[in-house]
This record gives structure tokens, sequence and C-alpha cells, in this order.
């Protein structure tokens, strides 16, 4: 086998067609060939995932007809100085163990070297783990059935240039429990033989930073340096978002790490000028640079001022694919053996009159106009620096109503500069529809029209604000039409779930904190104790509530029945039951007690630092803790409270599902019973 050398090797660099969604052309794709030559980028790796024969029936071959298509591409790529990666996707339904199977995997890939292709991957993503009954007879692991198939394929091609595989767990956060120790990992990095390389997308599937430490990590369980399968501009998991924004939070020390980078971009080609532009200006780059803004690294907002300057042109041009401007098909000339159009030799060019509406013209598409696109059309993590202020502003004009009754300058300042960035966004998208290449606009333009939409009712709300206008039925009607809001069945399902607006990326101040809530551990002990000590100074120290005793740590809590809340700062609340009070309530020796514990016979308390103002983290905590208790067989729960303990009292009768109970002789002086049945 003649494998060059794995110092000898290039670089790979280039673009991966592997996103879900509508593959592109094969004329998009050359077109993409003529474009990664010109960067110096050298890869392509084909492996669209709604491409039929690439995953969903990988066993069949090609038809002539398509067989005539890859032959073409292919030798586009070649021509283009562009090594052309055929991907084929078996794992949704492959018996690793049958021979016959693996079988059709060589007779496929042959077919695809018969077309001149000489570079292969087996990809391995996004599957079920699970293994057919046959598959857990022959190999041990799901791991070792993979890599089994992959080197018998990698040595049946004999010659490959490069050959790739993608692991099921190709990120950080799909190991268990880490990279480290991930026994998928390890076995991929044992048994795959040493000329195949593997490719990884980072900390997660979309990750937001790639650090050199991660890379170091991962290589030395793989036992070689991965080639990145870069998420960063992919759009295919959210039909309303496109990324503009360059590529950037991957240290350009990487470059010397790594085996290679191809980035995975937006589903649209001709919305990826940006992300493969700057990725390219991005492998040309030092490493010495370090990533940061210096004179010979790499800047990201240089790379996008690059690769924005070189799309305006490209969007100005009349002679890209379907760009061709629509005055040059009007001012089409007669052929010799056509008769001219006949027209009123008196005719001439409309000019309006006075006080008549000028006429409509096109102002030019500027460097400003694409890079307040970029802006608004960022990265998946970060949003632009003007959409990023428009946000502030408008969070602040709405937050101080008072300060736009009162008309003070400065709210009437701020509005009118929110109402000048979102003129720019009106003027930005006229003068982008009607730029000549209209194969961009037309992957552009369901985003724009959004933005626009968006924009526009956010201007009319802040003008409703100000008294400038009387409230816009867009904004203000209990019955909107269809376009004057976002979302779907899909957003309406998220808004329903508790925590679904952690991952906005703009935080309103003060920013809202995210919360975890986790099993307690014995660990947590003090911590819990050191809360009911600061809750009790705030309170009045008596009456002597059951309860007290959890949070003391005198009695332990119920198994499955003790959870935590944390912050940034550490636990910052708890949630404490016991299944069965008698015990814990005969020892206080309170009359009434026996009544009370028929009905309900198990305990909770719940309680939270002030500073967690937001209540759902302490309704999960207790839905957590009446779901365990109710399976253990319970009737139902009790909690008692302190009269003067004003919040949780608030809180418990905001549940929904616990009432007041009147105990005759009450548990305790001046305590209140809260409780609730089960069905």
């Amino acid at each position: 086998m003649s494998t060059p050398g794995r110092d000898e090797r290039p670089f790979i660099s280039g673009v991966v067609e592997g996103f879900y969604g509508r593959p592109w052309t094969m004329e998009q794709r050359t077109e993409l060939f003529k474009r990664e030559h010109q960067w110096g980028l050298n890869t392509y790796l084909y492996a669209p995932k709604d491409d039929y024969k690439h995953r969903m029936y990988w066993r069949e071959l090609y038809s002539p007809e398509e067989a005539e298509q890859l032959v073409a591409l292919i030798s586009a790529a070649e021509k283009n100085r562009v090594e052309f990666i055929y991907a084929i996707s078996p794992g949704l339904d492959i018996t690793f163990s049958n021979p016959g199977e693996v079988a059709a995997l060589k007779r496929k890939l042959d077919q695809v070297k018969a077309f001149g292709c000489r570079s292969f991957s087996l990809l391995f993503d996004d599957i079920e783990t699970e293994m057919c009954p046959a598959d857990k007879q022959a190999f041990s692991s799901f791991a070792h059935a993979q890599v089994a198939v992959t080197n018998e394929v990698y040595q049946h091609l004999r010659d490959a240039k490069t050959f790739l595989f993608c692991p099921t767990d190709y990120c950080a956060a799909f190991c268990n429990p880490n990279v480290p120790q991930s026994s998928y990992l390890q076995t991929v990095g044992e048994k795959l033989l040493p000329g195949i390389d593997i490719l990884w997308t980072g900390p997660k599937v979309v990750s937001n930073k790639i650090s050199v430490e991660s890379i170091e990590e991962v290589t030395a369980v793989l036992k070689r340096p991965p080639v990145i399968w870069d998420n960063i501009h992919a759009n295919d998991y959210d039909p309303q978002r496109l990324f503009l924004g360059p590529y950037k939070d991957r240290p350009t020390e990487l470059i010397p790490k790594l085996r290679g980078v191809l980035t995975n971009p937006n589903c649209e080609f001709y919305l990826n000028f940006v992300a493969i532009h700057t990725l390219a200006t991005w492998c040309r780059s030092s490493a010495t640079g370090g990533g940061s803004d210096v004179e010979m690294g790499y800047s990201p907002q240089g790379a996008l001022t690059l690769a924005l300057s070189d799309w305006l042109q490209e969007l100005m041009s009349a002679n890209q694919p379907g760009g061709a401007c629509r005055s040059a098909r009007l001012r089409k000339a007669p052929q010799p053996d056509e008769e001219p159009m006949q027209t009123d030799a008196a005719e001439s060019l409309y000019v309006p009159g006075p006080g008549e509406n000028p006429l409509y013209t096109a102002e030019p598409l500027t460097l400003d106009d694409l890079n307040l696109l970029s802006d608004l059309f960022y990265l998946p993590y970060e949003h632009g620096a003007t959409a990023r202020t428009m946000l502030e502003e408008l969070d602040w004009l709405r937050t101080h109503r008072e300060a736009a009754a009162a008309q003070t300058e400065e709210w009437r300042g701020r509005a009118g500069k929110f109402d000048s960035m979102c003129d720019a966004v009106v003027q930005m998208f006229n003068r982008l529809s009607n730029a000549p290449n209209r194969s961009v606009l037309y992957d552009l333009y369901n985003y724009i029209c959004d933005i626009k939409s968006g924009v526009g009712l956010a201007r009319a709300y802040v003008k409703t604000l100000g008294g400038q206008d009387q409230p816009s039925a867009q904004t203000l009607t209990d019955d909107p039409e269809p376009w004057g809001f976002r979302g779907g069945l899909s957003g309406e399902f998220q808004r329903m779930l508790p925590g679904h607006g952690n991952r906005d990326l703009f935080k309103r101040p003060p920013m809202t904190a995210v919360y975890c809530v986790r099993p307690y551990c014995s660990g947590d002990k003090a911590e819990v104790q050191k809360i009911f000590k600061e809750l009790q100074r705030r309170e009045e120290q008596s009456p002597k509530l059951i309860s007290d005793s959890l949070s003391s740590g005198d009695v332990a809590p119920s198994p499955q029945c003790a959870l935590v809340v944390e912050d940034d700062i550490g636990v910052c609340g708890y949630a404490l039951g016991l299944t069965d009070a008698k015990q814990a309530a005969a020892t206080e020796q309170r009359p009434g007690s026996d009544t009370l514990l028929k009905d309900y016979p198990s305990l909770v308390v719940v309680q939270v630092l002030p500073r967690v103002t937001d209540p759902s983290p302490a309704r999960r905590m207790v839905a957590q803790l009446l779901s365990s208790i109710r399976s253990s067989g319970s009737r139902g729960v009790f909690c008692e409270l302190r009269q003067s303990d004003r919040r949780m009292l608030d809180f418990y009768s905001k549940l929904g599902s616990f009432e007041h109970v009147p105990v005759d002789g009450s548990l305790a002086q001046d305590a209140v019973i809260m409780a609730t049945k089960f069905q």
C-alpha cells in the first residue's frame, strides 16, 4: 500500500457538503471548486445527508445518468486542484457482521473509484448506537464493529489518497464520561489503521470555541490529529437562522496540531461566500499570530472585511450565475432575421411632472450594507455589533416608559438613534433587492424579508411609546395577522418548557441567571445548613418546625427525595422530603399530628435564597420531589411554613396544587400548614 508519510501529506482545507436539506447542484459544486482553487483551499467532501444513495439507499449503485454527473464533478475538482472525497453513510441500517453488507459497501465504493475518485470517507454520525443481535455476537462493542468494517474497506481500496472516518461520538459532548475515558474513542484510537484520519467537530456539535488544549486531549486518545468538521456556519438545524460572520474563535496555533479543517456551512450555496472566504484566510494565516488582531496573525474582523469586499463585487456583477442584469435582457439586439419592435416614434422616456412622484432609482449596494447584513446574521453564539446595539437600545426604550411619557431628552435621543438604525436596515434591504446578482438574492430573500419585518414592528412600537403614532395594529392587537408574529408549533412547544430562553444571545439586563437543579449529595450538607441558618436569621426564630430537622441535617431525607439548585455562584436552594414523617413528628410531640399524617403522611421543605428571583427552579424541584414521593405510594404531602415567611407562603399559594389545611391544636403555634393529596 503506497500511502504517503503523515508529515508529507498536505493540510486538508476546504468544504464538506454535509448538511441536511436540499443538496447543492452540480453547477454549484463546480463553482465551489473554482472558488476553492482561487482562495487556496484544496478539498471537497461529498456528504449531503439527503442524497439518497449517499445515506438512505447506500447499497444502490449509481445509474448511468448519475454516474455521468459524478464523473464530470470529479473531473472538475481535479481540474481545479481540489481533492474530491466521496463519503458514504451506511450506519442507519448496516449489519456489520454480514459479509454481504460489507461486499455491498465495497461494490459501491469500487463504482465511485471507477469514476476517477481516489479519496473516500465512511461516516457513522447521527445513528442509533444499539447493535442488532447478530452484531452483538460478532463484536465486543459498537466501536469494534465500526472499526472492523472501516479497516476492511480501507484495505480493499488499497491506494486511497485520503481516507476519513467519522465516529458516532464525534464531539466531546457525546463522549461518556469524557474524552480521555471514552471507551468508544479508545477503541477507535487503538484499532483504526494509522492511515485513516478521523473527523471531529470539537467540544460540541456546533462548537463555540475550539481550543488547542481540547485538540491535544482528543489527539492523545485517537493517536492521530483529527480533521475538524466545523459546523460553526451550519444552519440546517434552524430554518430561521443564517450565518454571515467570520471564521473565529479557533486560534491559528491549531493549524500545526490538526490534520485539516473542513467547514460544513449554510445550506444555501450562494450565502457561503463569507464562511468559505474567511476560512481560507484563516488557513493561510501564520500560527505565530496567535489568532489575535496583529499584523501577521489572523484577525476575524480583517478577514470579514476582505470577504465582504470581494462579495460586494460578486453581488454587483451581472456575469455571475443567475445574475444577468435585467437591463441587459431588455436591451437584447434583434437578430438579422427578426423584425425590430415597432414603437411610437414620438415615444420617449417618462419624465415625472412637477408635484408627481419621482422615478424610483435603486441606489447601488455598499460595503456598509454588507457589514450591516453580516452583523444581523452573524454566528450561532454571537450577534454582530450593530445587532447587539439595536437590541440594547430597544430594551432600554421599552423599560424606560416613564421617560418616554415625559419625553426626556435622553429618551428622544435614543429613540432617534434606534430609528436611524432601523432605517439603515430598510435601506440595506432595498439596495440588496436590486443588486444585479439574483442568485444570491434568491437564497437571501427570505432572511432579509424576515429581519426587515421584525425591525419594522420594533420601530412602530417605539414610535407608539414616544407618542409619535397611534398604537400599531401590527404590534398591539390581540388578533394579529400570521405575518405579524414569529413562531409556529415548534416555538410554542419551546415557550411552554422550562429554560427555553437560556440560549438567547441577547440577555436583557439584569441578565437571567441559568440555574441547575440536581440531586443532593453528601457534600451538599454544609451548604444546605448554611442556607437554612441564613434564612433563620432573616425570619423569626420561632416556632420550631418539624422540617427544621431536615434542613439542619439532623434527619436524613428519604432516598430520591433531595435536590439542590445551583447558580453561577453556588448552591442557592434546596428541596428535601420524607416519605414517612411519623418519626420526625413524634420527636416534636405535636398535638394534631396524627390527624394530619393520616391524610398527608409525607413532608417536604423547600427554601431558596433571596437572590433567586425566578420561581422556576423551585417549581422544578417541587415537581420532581412530588413525583418521587407519589411513586412511593404516599397519599399526600404537607409542608410547614412560618407566618413571617411571606416568600414561601406566596410561592406555595401560586403553585396551584397546595392548599391551606387547618389543623386542630396546630402542629406549631404561628405555623401555616400547606398540603396536597395524590389522586
